[in-house]
């Protein structure tokens, strides 16, 4: 069996194994399924302007920072030193902010370095008694830190893991603990098809600690005595575990329109086309489809739909490329209508030194 062979029998091996998983940790309450299996869903929202323009149909595409999200085995595509920021304005006044850094460390392998901030912004306690405010604060604050490896374990292969330190806040409790990512990405030489395959989010369980979950009382109330501290007890929960499956080739792969134009060059135009299967453990399957259109290099409009997702349907976008001599820059936009909670958009802008 030579190492293609070896290699594919991995990736669907891993795939089958978290398959199951995913569908072990599912749950039931007649016709909701999967509902309230898992905590921390700020992970599952999508990164990158590019990536959530093409509606996330993106783990056999990724080829910029945001990879490190979808697939961390695109983050070996990297050249040079890298950075990228998305801003994200999520529906109910909360927002959702990511940055990366990538470097290479030898010639096949790159590391990054990624954060990601999920935020409500100050909400009101609001109580019976007191309906319009109490005149106190608390606030929802999620932060993923991450480290990212990924390189070409061949010409076509390569492989990425992710390890993340993921902290959930609300009030004065907080959850922490660690999760990993894995990716795979294989280029099949056949017509610019690429396959994807990522499991995200593997780790333990988490549980709520803090200030809001320690109590002083009496033991018996008509006693005398001093107050004592009490525990409440948390229920741990789990991560968003997901496995995602993508395929994607570049349809148009040669230069159309073979008259030159005024300038003695051919416009360049390329159209790339992602398809992707993802599952979950707390929601259900969702197929993705998605397609971007390039013009020299420079000029990008995108669009895409998702089916399977209450909310989120289509997608799009556009984006502008600049590429100087050592130096490349990048800014995308995507807007996502939901079905009742408003539009989501996206802001996302990239630099690169080679």
């Amino acid at each position: 069996m030579n190492i293609f062979k070896y290699l594919i029998v991995c990736v669907l091996t891993l795939g089958m194994c978290t398959t199951t998983s995913v569908y072990a940790q599912s749950v039931s309450g007649g016709q909701f399924k999967k509902v309230g299996a898992a905590g921390g869903q700020f992970l599952k929202i999508g990164v990158g302007a590019r990536a959530t323009g093409m509606a996330g149909a993106y783990s056999a595409i990724a080829n910029d920072m945001s990879s490190i999200f979808w697939n961390p085995a695109g983050l070996a595509s990297l050249s040079g030193t890298n950075a990228d920021f998305s801003i994200t304005q999520w529906f109910g006044g909360f927002s959702h902010n990511f940055a990366a850094a990538s470097l290479p460390i030898s010639e096949t392998f790159t590391i990054g370095a990624s954060f990601t901030n999920f935020s409500s912004g100050n909400i009101e306690f609001t109580t019976i008694e007191q309906p319009n405010g109490t005149g106190s604060f608390y606030s929802v604050n999620d932060i993923s830190a991450a480290i990212t490896v990924s390189g070409y374990l061949t010409k076509q292969f390569s492989f990425g893991v992710t390890s993340k330190y993921v902290q959930n806040s609300l009030a004065s409790m907080n959850a922490n603990g660690f999760a990993f990512d894995v990716g795979t990405l294989y280029n099949t030489g056949l017509k610019g098809i690429k396959l994807g395959f990522s499991v995200l989010n593997l780790g333990g369980n988490l549980s709520f600690a803090g200030q809001d979950v320690t109590l002083q009382r009496r033991l018996q109330e008509n006693l005398q005595g001093n107050p004592q501290d009490l525990q409440l007890i948390t229920n741990p929960y789990s991560l968003p575990l997901s496995f995602r499956a993508g395929i994607s080739t570049d349809v148009i792969t040669e230069m159309i329109n073979g008259k030159e134009t005024t300038m003695g060059e051919i416009p360049d135009h390329h159209v790339v086309v992602g398809l992707d299967f993802e599952t979950f453990s707390d929601t259900p399957e969702q197929i993705s489809l998605g397609a971007e259109y390039m013009f020299n290099n420079m000029f990008m409009v995108r669009g895409g739909g998702r089916m399977g997702h209450d909310e989120f349907s289509v997608s799009g976008g556009a984006g502008f490329k600049y590429i100087g001599e050592g130096f490349k820059a990048q800014v995308d936009y995507s807007i996502a209508p939901t079905g009742r909670l408003g539009l989501v958009n996206r802001i996302s802008i990239g630099v690169g030194f080679n």
